[in-house]
């Protein structure tokens, strides 16, 4: 288990957590939850052994094996599937020690060492690193690219798939989706989600939270409060605690000013001296109770547009793309004040394209977009993070774009962003992504727009400004197109979707949840694409059909290879660990004298049941994409 106890942390002059305490057993998955800058990756970092306290006690095992999403990339040329298998610290020693064996013709310890290599799935390992990779959203031709080939988002992406390869007891991931998109997050969720270890997650992503953990941590006033259940679990819980301490706090401070009364009345009067002075003491033992602040640092809203048009924005036969590169076609959308649209869709098939053509960002291949004459348009993208100035304050980006306006007003505008003080005249340069995205944001807001064009707008925004974001869009009196991977912003903002996919965007007629499972059938069809089938207008030509129908006989050979051989190794791991928890059903296993044995067999049952869980889901996967090919096969005879 962890446990931290009395635990103080200080970063430089800022103390982070003070005589904090902290259990957690192994085998919990626990959000960590809290304001920017309460010490949060401080505490990774202890626990990873890179701080230590500055009083109290960090405890966990010492044979614990931990992974964590590094935030950095120092190897460049590496392909990106020998990156992630970098992850796997024992695989590639034992694979750099089988090579020097086999140089140096060591027999005795090639045997050793294969062993050792089949004990570490080093046989699977490149194919569980490429699935690793699929997940999160990279293509065949992808992993074989060099690391350095790769945007930003794309390499954490990468340091994310290496902390998932490196078997581990622990496991701690720092903001893994903030550069996800929504169909590689829920792929993230399910392989969380049969994850056997122990998990700490840090995430402002509520939905997130709420799919994946067990426990929630939170950071408040230099402490640490668990909670049992996810992210909503948490939210009510506290919401009730807190109104405990609110009617406590109440309660206490009328209890202090009729003793504060009574001292002032009766402290001069000797008779009453005694009283008055037992009340002082008293006053000074009382437990001082903090209100209970609730209130959100973020208040904001769009300003007004002041004139509207309808429609605002119009697009019939779009044909999007980039050059001669079509990404989309017979794109038709016409937008009205009102309007709600969330986009969905994978990774790669256009969102992004369909949002810089309504921006002017680009401009169609063909087809025509009409603008309405009072259009005035609200555009977010991470790109524009990196245009802000980096010497300009707060204060000074918005008197650029409002010379006139009183100083005054653009700072109170601006301290509902929570750019206040002397924050409002700091240089950008200094501030984190949140911050840089929060005065992007205010910058649109300040604008009067009545369409917002919002791509991925809460990536690096914490949990209360997301909330604010999503009231502030609930109020807005404009259109509003958003892409995120959020899905609380998703259902709290829009009333339609639009699917973005192959090359089309047409409206989608269900929720999110419809959505999860839309994508797992697209990825079906990405897995086991069927080129054979018969042309348009011969389905009397029965020489197509039988050459069809061979064609998909063939493919189905190597998938019930495979199916075979995964049902077949699934048995012989289901029968080890049947006649494992036989053994540690026996009661002598747990005697002192055998503490090392039950230790073994203990890991040994962990090791057996992870293996179980990928050979039951690689089995399942290969009678899925059996039982699509045979109707396919079925619809051709």
């Amino acid at each position: 288990m962890i446990r931290l106890q009395n635990l103080t942390l200080q970063r430089g002059p800022q103390r982070l957590l003070e005589n904090a305490e902290l259990t957690l057993h192994a085998g919990h998955k626990a959000g960590l939850i809290g304001a920017n800058g309460a010490g949060k990756s401080s505490l990774f970092a202890l626990l990873r052994g890179e701080l230590t306290p500055d009083s109290g006690d960090c405890l966990l095992p010492g044979d614990w094996r931990i992974a964590h999403m590094r935030q950095e990339v120092d190897t460049l040329d590496r392909l990106a599937v020998d990156y992630v298998l970098d992850g796997d610290h024992n695989l590639r020693r034992v694979q750099r020690e089988l090579a020097a064996a086999e140089q140096g013709h060591d027999g005795a310890a090639i045997a050793r060492l294969h062993s050792e290599l089949d004990s570490a799935d080093g046989y699977t390992a490149d194919a569980r690193a490429r699935k690793l990779l699929a997940g999160l959203g990279f293509d065949n031709a992808q992993m074989d690219r060099r690391v350095g080939d790769f945007s930003g988002g794309w390499r954490m992406r990468l340091n994310l798939a290496q902390a998932l390869m490196c078997p581990s007891d622990l496991l701690l991931l720092d903001e893994p989706t903030n550069h996800l998109d929504l169909d590689a997050i829920l792929w993230l969720e399910g392989w969380l989600q049969s994850y056997p270890g122990t998990l700490l997650l840090i995430s402002h992503d509520r939905d997130f939270l709420d799919a994946v953990v067990d426990h929630v941590a939170h950071v408040e006033q230099r402490k640490l409060t668990l909670y049992r259940g996810g992210y909503s679990a948490f939210e009510r819980t506290r919401a009730e605690r807190l109104a405990q301490q609110q009617q406590a706090y109440e309660k206490q401070q009328a209890q202090r000013a009729h003793m504060e009364k009574y001292i002032a009345r009766f402290k001069a009067q000797a008779t009453k001296a005694r009283q008055a002075q037992s009340r002082i003491k008293a006053l000074e033992r009382m437990e001082e109770l903090s209100a209970a602040h609730v209130d959100s640092p973020f208040d904001f809203v769009f300003r007004e547009a002041d004139k509207i048009s309808t429609p605002l924005l119009s697009l019939s036969e779009g044909r999007l793309g980039y050059g001669d590169k079509t990404i989309l076609q017979q794109v038709k959308l016409s937008l009205v004040p009102g309007a709600r649209i969330g986009l969905l869709g994978p990774n790669g098939a256009g969102k992004s394209t369909l949002i810089k053509n309504l921006s002017a960002e680009l401009q169609p291949l063909s087809g025509s977009l009409t603008r309405g004459e009072n259009l005035v348009i609200g555009y977010f993208a991470q790109h524009q993070l990196d245009a802000l100035d980096d010497k300009a304050s707060p204060l000074l980006h918005l008197q650029r774009i409002a010379p006139a306006e009183r100083e005054q007003t653009l700072r109170d505008f601006l301290g509902g962003f929570d750019f206040r003080g002397a924050r409002c005249d700091e240089p950008v340069v200094n501030f984190s992504g949140g911050e840089k995205a929060r005065l992007a944001l205010a910058l649109i807001a300040w604008g009067k727009p009545n369409l917002l064009l919002l791509d991925e707008p809460t990536n690096h925004l914490d949990l209360e400004m997301r909330l604010a974001l999503t009231m502030a869009l609930q109020e807005f009196a404009g259109a509003v197109v958003v892409v995120s991977h959020d899905r609380h912003l998703l259902k709290s903002t829009t009333d339609e979707f639009l699917l973005v996919a192959d090359g089309r965007v047409a409206p989608f007629d269900g929720d999110l949840e419809d959505y999860a499972r839309w994508l797992v059938d697209y990825r079906q069809r990405q897995a086991a694409p069927v080129s054979a089938a018969p042309a348009a207008g011969a389905g009397n030509d029965k020489r197509g059909q039988r050459q069809a129908a061979a064609a998909l006989r063939q493919q189905l050979a190597p998938h019930k290879k495979a199916a075979d051989k995964l049902e077949a190794e699934l048995g012989q791991v289901q029968a080890k660990l049947a006649a494992l928890e036989e053994r540690l059903g026996d009661s002598a296993m747990y005697e002192a004298a055998r503490k090392d044995e039950l230790r073994q067999a203990l890991a040994e049952q962990a090791q057996l049941k992870t293996r179980e869980a990928e050979l039951e889901e690689g089995w399942l996967e290969a009678l899925e994409t059996l039982e699509a090919l045979q109707r396919e096969l079925e619809a051709v005879v």
